[in-house]
């Protein structure tokens, strides 16, 4: 099984007020900074996918993305949807699994990634969850990948999961950053 991930890195921050990739966390690095960081040391294979804006504002400078791991989202404000479709179809053709990422989810533990990597299957949706609540990131194996580049809105792979509930395979973890998304300043002063 060859298993990838994709970043979605294409929001527009509007709750944040500013662009939040920038937001340093404790620590001292950019949110984007810290999520690459922690795909990058658990996937050979990675893509993000970005607006051209983002890009020609340096906001990918401080990552060590390559430019063929870089996707360019022509359509990202008509929603997260159109940036997973994006991905998607993007995606290299031996992949057979891919965890889909949130840029502005930089809690996910590296263990956790593993655990749901080891679950991942072509056929199968791979969920993490934590107190039996759904979180991200979610593996979807190939067979849903044609579906996944037809995602539209703001939605993003809900859909497809809500027409395969026999597929999915909700994975029970100790990690409550599955949760935990930053959305506004406040969310972030919290942690």
């Amino acid at each position: 099984m060859t298993t990838g991930a994709i970043l979605l890195a294409a929001g527009f921050s509007r709750r944040f007020g500013s662009i939040k990739l920038n937001a340093v966390l404790p620590g001292g690095s950019t949110m984007l900074q810290h999520t690459s960081h922690l795909l990058q040391h658990n996937f050979n294979e990675l893509i993000v996918i970005t607006r051209p804006d983002l890009l020609d504002a340096g906001i990918l400078s401080d990552t060590r993305f390559t430019d063929q791991q870089i996707v360019l989202c022509q359509e990202a404000e008509l929603g997260m949807g159109h940036s997973l479709a994006c991905g998607i179809r993007a995606l290299p053709t031996h992949w057979d699994a891919c965890l889909v990422c949130l840029a502005d989810m930089p809690f996910i533990k590296a263990s956790t990634l593993q655990k749901i990597r080891t679950k991942a299957r072509k056929d199968s949706i791979v969920i993490p969850t934590f107190r039996h609540q759904r979180g991200h990131p979610i593996c979807f194996g190939r067979d849903f990948f044609v579906e996944l580049a037809q995602c539209r809105g703001d939605t993003g792979g809900r859909d497809v999961i809500k027409d395969h509930p026999d597929q999915v395979e909700l994975v029970e973890l100790d990690d409550a950053g599955i949760l935990q998304d930053i959305d506004t300043p406040d969310e972030l002063a919290a942690c």
